[in-house]
């Protein structure tokens, strides 16, 4: 017999025991009067004489092995029953069942803005929430004099005057351009605050998804075609668009896109104002001097670019009128979605 190849069968067997009873039941298996140990002494008088003093001396430091196995074994496991014990757990109990998360409703949403764009294309970037002056304000066309650079309308970080913290996304439509030629089409989700006051529709932290395509002959057509597509991807296929003019220092010309009430139909509601429209997002052309401020050629080059908050996209698509509820935490809001 391979005495080696028994010694792991035994410690295989103890690795499994897990209660004192089921430890004597393997001792008396291996070291009791008629176990495994007992049967290979026996066999001893029947081997050769040369082969006895060998084969009885592995047999008997086997059973001292074992012998220490057993005790630190039975060591272990009375260590186990006793802390138990002190504990007062009642092991037989069920289980407490850990409550599982889910994908939070904005980052649903995000998730399902950026999966469209996707589809038809588009790249999905991220950019840094701290930004230069520059990025924010001077290479979108924002004039020193706009008023959103003002400090009342913009986290200024202390000590630091040309650093702040992003009022919106677009910065990273100016990051891409310097370091990448077109043709370029990119969405660009993210975190931007501003200070705001907190009510119903407005906070100093919320989410924003930008997106731009620039190449050759790219029209605003293209644009339309573009929020047509996603909109009723995200709405519905029965709503109907309408862009109405607008300004906006980075683009030219400059819109704002509503789509039908998705509550009324466009017949008129509360949520719509009565106007049977509700407002989605901003959007244009990019203009010639954001251009020039990246080193594109705007005789050769033209683009699209788009913003639109996630908050009131999410807020319309279910229907909810108070962008405190994504962020209080309140698990009977959340579970919802």
């Amino acid at each position: 017999m391979d005495i080696n190849s028994i010694q792991a069968q035994i410690e295989g067997d103890l690795a499994g025991v897990v209660s004192v009873q089921a430890l004597e039941e393997v001792r008396i298996k291996y070291l009791g009067r008629k176990g495994l140990i007992s049967e290979l002494t026996s066999s001893i008088p029947g081997l050769a004489v040369e082969q006895r003093g060998t084969f009885g001396q592995q047999v008997n430091t086997l059973k001292n092995k074992l012998l220490e196995l057993f005790e630190e074994k039975e060591k272990t496991l009375k260590t186990k029953s006793s802390v138990l014990k002190k504990s007062n757990l009642d092991i037989g109990m069920p289980g407490i069942v850990q409550e599982l998360g889910h994908i939070h409703p904005i980052t649903q949403v995000i998730d399902e803005i950026c999966t469209v764009f996707n589809r038809m294309g588009f790249s999905v970037v991220q950019g840094p929430e701290v930004e230069t002056e520059y990025n924010n304000f001077t290479g979108l066309n924002i004039p020193l004099e706009h008023p959103s650079r003002d400090a009342f309308d913009t986290f200024y970080l202390k000590d630091y005057s040309k650093l702040l913290l992003r009022s919106h996304t677009s910065p990273v439509q100016v990051r891409v351009m310097k370091t990448q030629k077109p043709p370029l089409a990119m969405v660009v989700p993210g975190r931007v605050y501003r200070p705001d006051a907190v009510d119903a529709s407005h906070l100093f932290m919320f989410h924003q998804i930008e997106g731009f395509l620039v190449d050759e002959n790219i029209r605003f057509s293209d644009l339309k075609g573009i929020l047509e597509l996603f909109a009723k991807n995200v709405f519905g296929r029965d709503i109907r668009m309408r862009f109405r003019p607008h300004f906006f220092p980075f683009t030219e010309p400059s819109v704002e896109v509503d789509i039908s009430c998705i509550i009324c139909k466009g017949r008129g509601c509360s949520v719509c104002g009565r106007k049977g429209w509700l407002e989605i997002l901003g959007a244009g052309m990019i203009h010639p001097n954001v251009f020039k401020q990246v080193g594109y050629a705007s005789d050769i080059y033209t683009g699209f670019a788009f913003g639109m908050g996630v908050e009131r996209i999410a807020m319309l698509k279910y229907g909810i009128n108070d962008i405190r509820l994504f962020f209080e935490n309140d698990l009977r809001f959340l579970r919802q979605f």
